[in-house]
Formats: C-alpha cells, sequence, structure tokens
C-alpha cells in the first residue's frame, strides 16, 4: 500500500513515499481503507520539528504521521462489537500517539471512530476530526458553554475556529468571532452574532464581560483576553501548553480557569459530532482538495496558515 514516512523532521521533502504492506490489526481495532485525510497544524509542526515529532510520536523512526480519516471497514477486530466490514466510518485515530493516517490502510483503535453520517461526504467528515473534537472538548467539556454565554472565538475562520462558532452557536452563546475582514461574511454565515477584524478593530476595545474564550494562536492572544474576561469566565488555549506566570497570576485574579487542552481521540465524542452534522447543525467548510501525491503541496498551502475551514487529502 501507499505510504509517507518521516525517517527525520525537515522540510516537506522529507515526507518520503514508500509501499508498506497493509497493518495487521489488533483485537480492539479495526482496518480502514483510507478514503480521503484531514491535514491540520499540528502535521506540518511534527513533520518539521523534531522535538514535536518526539513528543506526539515517540523516538521510532521512521514514522508515520497523520490522524484524521474518513473511509471504509476492510477487516475488524476480534473484540470489536459496533463496527463491521463495509461500515463507512471517520474519526481522529490515537491522538496524541502514532496515528499512521498517512497511509491506504490504517489500524485505528474501534473506540476512536463512529459511523459517517450518510448525508455528508468523505472529504466533509475527515474535515470533522481532530479540529471539531477540539472545538467540541474546549466548549463543551472544559467550557460547558451554555444559553446566554457570550463566547470569543479567535481566528474564527480557521479549522478549529469554524466549527467552535457553528457549536457555540448551537448551545445558545452570543458568539465573538475575530478574523481579518475577508471572512466576515465566512463567520457570520457559520452563526456569529458578532465579527471583529483584528487587522482594524482592537477588540479589547469593544469586547467586554465575556463567558469563554477560545485561544487558537498564542502570542499575546491570552492576556489580552484576560483584560475581556468577565470574573470567574474560562479561557482555554490549544495554541499554547507553556503558560506564563504573568498570565497565570492575571487569571488568578480574575479567579478566570486558564487551562491548554490537547485533543484526545474519542468515538464518544465523534458520535455526538456525527449527529450534529448528520442534521446539517455543523457543517464542514472544505477550502481545498489535494490527492496523496500532492501532500507536500498540502503541508505548504497550511503552513501559509490562511486557509479558511479545512484543506483534505483524497486518496
Amino acid at each position: 500500500m501507499k505510504t509517507i514516512i518521516l525517517n527525520e523532521a525537515g522540510s516537506i521533502d522529507n515526507l518520503q513515499y514508500i509501499e508498506t504492506s497493509k497493518p495487521t490489526i489488533k483485537s480492539d481495532e479495526v482496518l480502514v481503507k483510507t478514503i480521503s485525510l484531514s491535514v491540520n497544524p499540528v502535521d506540518y509542526k511534527v513533520r518539521s520539528n523534531d522535538g514535536a515529532l518526539n513528543w506526539i510520536l515517540g523516538a521510532d523512526r521512521p514514522a508515520i504521521i497523520g490522524w484524521d480519516l474518513s473511509g471504509t471497514v476492510e477487516e475488524v477486530g476480534a473484540d470489536v462489537t459496533g463496527f463491521k466490514i463495509g461500515d463507512d466510518v471517520f474519526g481522529m485515530a490515537n491522538f496524541p500517539g502514532k496515528g499512521n493516517a498517512y497511509a491506504e490502510f490504517v489500524a485505528v483503535p474501534s473506540a476512536h471512530l463512529t459511523l459517517k453520517p450518510a448525508t455528508i461526504s468523505h472529504q466533509e467528515a475527515a474535515s470533522a476530526t481532530l479540529a471539531a473534537l477540539t472545538a467540541w472538548q474546549a466548549l463543551v467539556e472544559k467550557g460547558n458553554v451554555k444559553k446566554g454565554d457570550k463566547v470569543l472565538i479567535h481566528a474564527a475562520s480557521g479549522g478549529v475556529g469554524h466549527y467552535a462558532t457553528q457549536i457555540a452557536k448551537h448551545f445558545g452563546a452570543y458568539v465573538i468571532g475575530i478574523s481579518s475582514a475577508k471572512n466576515k461574511e465566512f463567520i457570520l454565515q457559520n452563526g456569529a452574532d458578532q465579527h471583529i477584524d483584528y487587522t482594524t478593530e482592537n477588540f479589547q476595545e469593544t469586547v467586554s464581560d465575556v463567558d469563554f474564550v477560545l485561544d487558537t494562536l498564542g502570542g499575546d492572544t491570552i492576556l489580552k483576553s484576560l483584560d475581556v474576561i468577565k470574573q470567574g469566565g474560562t479561557i482555554v488555549s490549544i495554541a499554547s501548553s507553556n503558560l506564563s506566570a504573568e498570565e497565570l497570576e492575571k487569571a488568578k485574579s480574575k479567579e478566570v480557569d486558564l487551562s491548554f487542552l490537547l485533543v484526545q481521540s474519542s468515538g464518544e465524542n465523534m458520535l455526538q459530532l456525527a449527529q450534529l452534522l448528520e442534521k446539517g447543525i455543523i457543517k464542514s467548510h472544505v477550502s481545498k482538495i489535494f490527492t496523496f501525491d500532492q501532500m507536500r503541496e498540502a503541508h505548504l498551502y497550511l503552513e501559509k496558515g490562511r486557509t479558511v475551514g479545512k484543506i483534505v487529502v483524497n486518496l
């Protein structure tokens, strides 16, 4: 089968195409024939940085990166009861860890998958994995966002941001999305009640009494967000695991729950997302599709940091 491996971290040229044998599944796994997979910022960060590669995948080389996939069940492990051969499934495989998704066939723990709704394509399903799970786990599981909450989403037009906007709106929140002006209509179409153009506006001057902030950017975003969040609010960062003493002290002074989230694979959460996708309550925005042979180009495109919604790779 076609597989993309990494022998060491570095440029896109380090993504090497080879032929390998199909993986052998464990008793709790299913073998998925990949139809579409999704590429996220973590993919190029792991590919390009040795520290990130070792942190997520360990020291074994060669490594196969990638976690998001949608496809068809080819084999079922002896202990698997929820899936059968021929089922269309999607999910985030074994994150953080060895997802091995840059391949034609992927062995995936059955607990990390759910059935793909017939109402969405494999491209839309593959998109709604790591990014949608991140949004769900941040807003619902950590943030407990509810009706009437005021929610501020940074980079609301991005992969995580566009799902977060829709999920927050589904739960009845008042949603403020931040992006450049060119993505204003996209963000409002996703359900945001208010848009802020970061190139011309300072959100600290126009926003106040926020219940929940999703930081997808890092840098000084957390400190600025602490100026607009209400006493006892919640900030979840997916960008920075090293929260500074200044950030923590400022959060403590306002009794703000400030934390870093590293998304975890979860078939249960995938099922909850699948139900929303099936009903059209949340939708995947696929902005560009590449072929498997164009994986290097997909990485370069994503690294520009201007992707609206998601990009997908088809096998």
